[in-house]
């Protein structure tokens, strides 16, 4: 990651989803001791670790509880125009994974929570045990890309009331029929992650948060992006195609531009960036990592 991002001494950061610090960490460590990293999240728990991780940085590290969506009015606050570097690594944490008490994972007992940002209303409780049958279904085909939504909805409304991540992922494993259980991961997965997705807006996040990004980028600076599923990763290459591109009219449509579109970014990952088969093996959560870098161009 650091090799796309590129980061130099004395130069301003923004790490969109600081999580527990790790790579905050590491970017700080190579644009010492003059330059600043700002740190997003709108978790207060991987907030308060990274605190603790970054305190050695002292006033060269700012943390700021907020969305990445949120990105402009953060850097506005801050009286930071334009930075260097933007990251973005996508979807649940370690930590959240690792926390029963936030219900993002079906390996132990939780409460069906699954909020990113403990301040907000929705919970996976409530849309598994309110949402209408259709659409519970169609979150699970949209945000899971499961073959099996609409069996899976049926067998969660005929269960409910569901309390416990427990109860969602054995009204899957009900559903699903046996053959069709995948042999790589737990058939609860997909939905797990759909229902994740759709309490925290994830989707809608992204696709608002990397133009904003990559409007507040130094010339020649860097916009890089870590997925861990399809959806994250399409979204991505989407957007940095459109913003490659600038202009988006039919050709030969009229003598002038009507879109508005900008040519932001030059796209500097053809394809995305895998782990090599040494990192899958000390990290396996990074098996399906994908890592897409971007550089912001002339304002023409």
């Amino acid at each position: 990651m650091l090799q796309w991002l590129a980061p130099r001494p004395g130069g301003v950061y923004v790490d969109a989803t600081v999580g527990g610090g790790g790579h905050a960490e590491a970017i700080l460590e190579r644009i010492a001791p003059s330059g600043r990293l700002i740190g997003i999240d709108w978790d207060d728990q991987a907030l308060d670790l990274a605190a603790r991780r970054l305190a050695r940085f002292g006033g060269a590290v700012t943390l700021v509880r907020e969305s990445f969506a949120a990105i402009q009015t953060v850097l506005e606050e801050q009286g930071i125009d334009r930075v260097d570097g933007i990251l973005f690594d996508l979807g649940a944490s370690t930590m959240q994974f690792a926390s029963p008490e936030r219900g993002f994972s079906f390996a132990a007992v939780g409460p069906l929570d699954m909020r990113m940002d403990r301040r907000q209303p929705l919970t996976a409780a409530e849309v598994v045990n309110r949402w209408s049958e259709r659409d519970l279904a169609d979150v699970i085909w949209r945000y899971g890309e499961e073959r099996w939504s609409r069996r899976i909805a049926r067998a969660l409304v005929r269960a409910r009331p569901l309390q416990t991540t427990a109860d969602v992922a054995e009204g899957v494993r009900r559903a699903v029929p046996r053959r069709a259980w995948p042999r790589a991961i737990d058939v609860a997965t997909r939905t797990f992650q759909a229902l994740r997705i759709a309490v925290n807006d994830e989707l809608a996040n992204l696709d608002k948060a990397i133009p904003d990004a990559a409007e507040r980028l130094r010339v020649a600076g860097r916009l890089c992006a870590i997925t861990f599923h399809s959806l994250e990763d399409r979204s991505i290459k989407h957007t940095f195609l459109r913003l490659s591109r600038g202009c988006t009219c039919s050709p030969g449509a009229s003598a002038a531009c009507t879109c508005g579109g900008k040519r932001w970014l030059r796209v500097l990952t053809k394809t995305p960036i895998t782990p090599t088969p040494e990192e899958r093996t000390r990290n396996p959560r990074a098996r399906s990592a994908k890592l897409r870098a971007a550089e912001r161009l002339p304002e023409i």
